[in-house]
């Protein structure tokens, strides 16, 4: 497995402080019984609004009157083995870097077995109602995403 921002995958793997996990639901399978390939992208999703929501920041997001919002500016899939139906998976989230108003978001998706399914990436930016531009990181939102202390989601 080579995806082009995954440089030393053992290194890249230690970096990950954070999952949620997931379990494959019928629907979400195709008629070849595997997992569509559309599917890991609302994986991402899912485990990104859990990390959030562990920051604290998607609460805020979501606050009457605010005038931030996340929008996803990229996502990036890279398939290693099939799913199949009721498998448990480990969506594992990481933010890689941070820019003035963007950050990286990177994930890993494993099974039970601790083999990888998948990985990712994908560029998140904070943009402001009022302008419709990209909207700074607070020193301490930049502080939260570098925070190596989150260990996984109470799900």
């Amino acid at each position: 497995m080579k995806a082009a921002y995954i440089k030393d995958f053992k290194e890249w793997k230690k970096g990950f402080h954070f999952s949620a996990p997931v379990q494959v639901r019928f629907s979400e399978t195709d008629m070849f019984g595997h997992v569509n390939n559309t599917v890991p992208i609302t994986y991402f999703e899912f485990a990104r609004i859990e990390y959030m929501k562990e920051l604290g920041l998607m609460q805020s997001w979501l606050t009457g009157g605010n005038e931030l919002f996340p929008v996803v500016a990229d996502i990036q899939v890279d398939y290693t083995q099939q799913v199949y139906f009721d498998e448990k998976l480990e969506v594992h989230v990481k933010v890689e870097s941070v820019g003035n108003s963007s950050i990286d978001v990177h994930y890993w998706v494993t099974n039970e077995k601790g083999e990888t399914c998948f990985t990712g990436r994908g560029a998140m930016v904070q943009i402001s109602k009022k302008t419709g531009k990209g909207h700074p990181w607070t020193g301490q939102e930049k502080e939260l995403f570098t925070n190596k202390r989150l260990i996984s989601s109470k799900n």
